[in-house]
């Protein structure tokens, strides 16, 4: 064999096992089911349940009574087939009277900047009702 060919072996394996590497924390999310939590203002908010449909994403989450859309901020990223979306709190709720059946918050895909149709994944971790 060539020393050139076992050059461009050798470089095309080092390129793999470095491609390889970088892909290992995408790649544990993608083997857990979980999606990647998205950066951004406030802290994630867990949530109770999500859905999407119609162009419009509806959240379910648990409140001390005074939670408002504006205490939250829809996190929204591009990926390879769609968006992902992480809903963070950034305003506290400090009431002390929580809603048994918490609240359901709902953003168009308009409001987040998505094109009408656009797959959509919710990044949120779940928390399922209190009591």
């Amino acid at each position: 064999m060539s020393p050139h060919r076992i050059y461009v072996g050798l470089i095309g394996a080092l390129a793999l096992g470095a491609l390889t590497l970088s892909g290992c924390a995408g790649l544990s999310d993608w083997l857990t089911g979980y999606p990647e939590v998205e950066d951004g203002p406030g802290v994630v908010e867990p949530i109770r349940a999500a859905a999407v449909g119609q162009d419009t994403v509806l959240f379910w989450i648990s409140s001390n009574g005074c939670t408002e859309k504006s205490d939250l901020v829809p996190v929204v990223r591009e990926t390879y087939d769609g968006a992902r979306v992480t809903l963070r709190r950034v305003r506290d709720d400090s009431c002390t009277d929580p809603a048994k059946d918490g609240v359901e918050l709902r953003w168009s895909f308009e409001e987040m900047g998505l094109a009408p149709g656009t797959r959509l994944q919710v990044a949120n971790p779940y928390r399922p009702a209190q009591g």
